[in-house]
């Protein structure tokens, strides 16, 4: 087991989120203050605040890759093109190990948005979910990912 995976799952089974405990797994590497850069992960838990899109932890992953490898200037060509390439390798990878990056899906829910209350986390909650496993995945993907692509 990775330690960034570690620091991932550990952090969902304190509480954070899954965008957010993604955030903890990789705040040594981006530029922002890790209270900041956990807040700004925040929304994107449950899939976009429970509307159940993209998974949190995907989209945090990606977050990740844009503040180390994305491009802050108007771009139509190759640095976008290059960034969008990675960004479908990510996202491929955790499609081949969990069917799709939308949660609703991964969770096995009916199309739409969930209610905004968030789910108490008992024992039950996550023996039921495979979030703790998603995010450890992603953890991995994503450090992987960076290590390759420097």
């Amino acid at each position: 087991m990775s330690d960034r995976r570690k620091i991932a799952e550990e952090a969902f089974m304190a509480g954070y989120n899954c965008a957010q405990s993604l955030a903890v797994a990789f705040a040594d590497m981006v530029p922002i203050p890790q209270d900041e850069w956990v807040k700004l992960c925040a929304p994107f838990g449950g899939g976009m605040g429970r509307l159940r899109e993209v998974c949190g932890a995907m989209s945090a992953s990606l977050a990740v890759l844009g503040l180390l490898q994305g491009y802050a200037t108007p771009e139509t060509g190759a640095p976008k093109k290059e960034l969008y390439a990675k960004v479908q390798t990510l996202a491929k990878t955790f499609e081949e190990q969990h069917g799709t990056i939308i949660c609703r899906d991964i969770l096995g829910l009916a199309p739409g948005h969930d209610e905004p209350e968030p789910t108490v986390r008992t024992p039950e909650f996550y023996a039921s979910r495979p979030c703790l496993k998603c995010i450890g995945d992603a953890a991995e993907n994503l450090e992987r990912f960076l290590q390759e692509n420097q």
